[in-house]
């Protein structure tokens, strides 16, 4: 039988020395406070006070935000200061200034450092930080870090995640870093300087899950053997100036789910090899000099949502087998040399959102069969010689709410049958379109984007557009439009919406004055390009244009405009394009227009302008102001003394 009595001493005793152990790991250890107080002494601003409870009479183990330790050793074990902290209900967004101290190479046991979207963190990588051997989890990206990639990384054999993206790191990548990441799951170096080639070292992170070299400068190819990495999901290569050809062994990552390539200057051939990527969602080869055809293996994606081929040389007709792709959300092959028709199987995509097969070479007909396409909401065939003649009925059945189909040989009036379409972007620029705009047009009401510019319209502008108060994009120019453009300026929004981004009516028949007070228009508040030229409105320019303070493109070229230059113009701060050429305005340039701060081209040749120009920063040619016989001045003629 236990005699508890003569227990208890030994039972106290335990505990004693349990609370005596407890007090001697709680403590942080001198060689870790040290290196942390020398991060925080290099730190020169510290706004949101991350580090306020780093203070060196208290515990880095138990009262300073963002350090845990081993409890057993009492070693600093993760730090952790990112920019981006919890809140209560929400993400605070804060922010740093300084340096990495070299010192937090003796934090002998970290496995986590998170300095990660401090911001404005600057200076080199430490090489001390490669003395971290336990580190398991590093993130340095979103500062502004400069320097190279430190060789030392070599030392660091343990890490999982190593995020330096979105910093200005430049050099090439050092090949025995990659050589021994051999645990790395993570890898991000996006949005840097990095030049050189990938090293072929990379292929040794076999159970690497995502790769992330995006905008950058690195050139020469993609290792030959990228197929080692069967563990890829993610492999983003993009913005960089990578050359040659697809490795035919990206065929063998078969748990690869986005593959994005856009952006470079690769080579030949789409490999067959990429129908065995059956994970495939993302397929992204836009913006490089691709050849060949599309391989008929693309046919055996059997998840691929979206597949980007824009801006490439691919020739050849459009495979069948992509009709089996029916997962599909987005199309894009714009720009390259397709020949052929569109294939019948297109109306298999029943998931097919955006379709853009603009500036090839297809020919007619369009199948009607992507009426089955019941999700189709872009649609984009423009510059292609279809011959359509008239826009396919069929397309009032589809969803579409993005239609381009410039250049793609239509004639006659606008089907009425688009008054009750959903569109909201509508193109149908270049083609030989005629009759008037008909009155019907206000009744599409989702309608924000409207181009049929280079066409054969004739008439006014019908009252009806007013409601289409959504509209923030207006191309009319090169038609036969006549009449008041008071309409369009007078044009109602639906807040926030609605409020005019561009107006191009150039060419056109329109006739004036401007309306004085254009600039107080509420359609108008937020426009950036006005377009009017070659119209013969007369009149003068409205000193209210002034008032447009985001207005980028002001062009009045050939409208019989006479009066003045107003002042007012130069309280247009965002004014980077003026061209106000073969007029009838007489009088000075105003200074505080030909001075405005971000001023590239100001044209007022043939007027009747006269006076000296005034002193100005921009580097305007003497054909800017050629025809005005009165001017004098740089960069025309001195003026004669008085």
């Amino acid at each position: 039988m236990i005699n508890f009595k003569q227990c208890l001493p030994l039972i106290c005793a335990i505990l004693l020395a349990n609370t005596y152990s407890f007090q001697l790991v709680e403590s942080c250890h001198a060689i870790d406070k040290a290196a942390l107080l020398d991060f925080k002494h290099r730190i020169n601003d510290d706004p949101s006070q991350l580090l306020r409870t780093w203070v060196n009479n208290t515990d880095c183990c138990t009262a300073w935000e963002g350090i845990d330790c081993n409890p057993t050793n009492g070693r600093v074990v993760n730090v952790s200061c990112s920019g981006l902290q919890s809140g209560d209900d929400f993400i605070l967004d804060t922010s740093m200034t300084g340096t990495i101290s070299p010192l937090l190479g003796n934090l002998a046991y970290l496995q986590l450092l998170d300095l990660s979207n401090l911001k404005e963190l600057t200076g080199p990588i430490p090489p001390q930080l490669g003395n971290l051997s336990h580190l398991t989890n590093l993130f340095l990206n979103t500062n502004k870090l400069n320097g190279s990639i430190p060789s030392s990384f070599s030392g660091l054999n343990k890490l999982k995640k190593l995020y330096l993206n979105q910093n200005s790191l430049s050099g090439t990548i050092p090949n025995s870093v990659f050589q021994s990441f051999t645990s790395i799951l993570e890898l991000g170096l996006s949005e840097n300087r990095l030049s050189g080639p990938i090293p072929s070292s990379v292929v040794n992170m076999i159970l690497l899950t995502r790769l992330d070299l995006h905008d950058n400068v690195l050139s020469g190819r993609i290792p030959y053997d990228i197929g080692k990495l069967k563990s890829l999901t993610n492999l983003d290569l993009s913005m960089n100036r990578l050359g040659g050809s697809i490795p035919d062994s990206i065929g063998k990552l078969s748990q690869l789910r986005d593959l994005t390539l856009n952006y470079n200057k690769l080579t030949g051939p789409i490999p067959s090899s990429i129908g065995q990527l059956v994970s495939m969602q993302v397929l992204g080869l836009s913006n490089n000099k691709l050849t060949g055809v599309i391989p008929n293996s693309i046919g055996n994606l059997p998840k691929i949502q979206h597949i980007t081929l824009e801006n490439n040389m691919i020739t050849g007709n459009l495979p069948p087998s992509l009709g089996h792709l029916t997962t599909l959300i987005n199309m894009l092959c714009s720009n390259n040399r397709f020949v052929g028709k569109i294939p019948r199987s297109f109306g298999n995509l029943r998931s097919l959102m955006a379709l853009d097969l603009s500036k090839n070479q297809l020919v007619s007909p369009v199948p009607h069969q992507l009426t089955k396409v019941k999700d189709l909401q872009m649609l984009d065939l423009s510059y292609n010689p279809l011959a359509l003649v008239n826009i396919p009925s069929w397309l009032s059945k589809l969803n579409v709410f993005r239609l381009s189909l410039a250049k793609t040989g239509l004639k006659g009036e606008l089907p009425q049958w688009l008054s009750s379409s959903s569109i909201g972007y509508l193109d149908l620029s270049s083609n030989k379109l005629t009759g008037k705009l008909p009155t019907w047009i206000g009744n599409m009401t989702q309608l924000w984007f409207f181009n049929v510019s280079y066409n054969g319209f004739y008439s006014t502008i019908p009252k009806e557009l007013k409601n289409i108060l959504l509209l923030s994009d207006l191309d009319l120019h090169s038609n036969k439009f006549s009449g008041s453009l008071d309409i369009i300026f007078d044009k109602s929004v639906d807040e926030p919406r609605g409020h005019y981004n561009s107006i191009d009516v150039s060419s056109n028949m329109f006739t004036g004055p401007i309306d004085k007070n254009i600039g107080n228009k509420i359609a108008m508040d937020s426009i950036t390009s006005l377009i009017l030229s070659n119209n013969p409105l007369g009149g003068q320019i409205p000193e209210s244009i002034g008032n447009l303070t985001r207005l980028q493109v002001l062009e009045l070229v050939r409208n019989g405009l006479s009066g003045t230059i107003p002042e007012e113009i130069g309280n247009a701060k965002e004014l980077n394009t003026i061209k106000l050429s073969r007029n009838y305005l007489s009088g000075s340039i105003p200074e505080k227009v030909i001075n405005l701060e971000k001023l590239g081209v100001f044209e007022v040749l043939r007027n009747k302008l006269s006076g000296e120009i005034p002193v100005h920063k921009g580097n305007f040619p003497v054909s800017a102001f050629f025809g005005n016989p009165g001017l004098c001045g740089a960069p025309l003629s001195p003026c004669k003394p008085s």
